[in-house]
């Protein structure tokens, strides 16, 4: 497992969480332009991301690194064989950490649909894990 052991980031599962929520708070603002969904499914990305580091804090004490979402999920699947049935989806999704900020000859094809479901999906697993850290407590409320 990577590890970070030095640098600034926070060891606190709840700043990750609360920037996962901005994250997903800026995604659902983004979706509403079309020439922005790219945008969006990178905010997607980013708040599922942090949302793994933060659940990866609270279950192990650790941060760990990367940002490689099958990766991560698998590490909290450890943890939670919940986590398992996002998979798929969260190997799907990596592509939009890279190829939603720097051109690509091959072209993500994000739609209205497209963007909705990566939309929910980020949603349901930010949910998932404010669940299971504050059991309960923790998720963002819909407006």
């Amino acid at each position: 497992m990577r590890r970070t052991k030095h640098g600034t980031d926070s060891r606190k599962f709840f700043d990750w969480l609360e920037i996962s929520a901005r994250d997903l708070l800026a995604a659902r603002l983004l979706i509403e332009q079309e020439q922005c969904y790219d945008i969006a499914g990178f905010h997607c990305q980013q708040c599922i991301e942090k949302a793994f580091k933060a659940y990866l804090i609270d279950s192990t004490g650790v941060l760990v690194d990367g940002h490689n979402l099958t990766w991560l999920c698998r590490q909290a699947a450890k943890h939670d064989k919940t986590f398992k049935r996002f998979m798929e989806d969260t190997a799907g999704m990596n592509r939009l950490y890279i190829e939603t900020r720097y051109p690509s000859d091959i072209n993500l094809h994000l739609n209205s649909d497209s963007i909705k479901q990566i939309y929910n999906t980020a949603r349901e697993l930010y949910d998932y894990i404010c669940n299971a850290v504050y059991d309960g407590d923790g998720s963002l409320d819909d407006d």
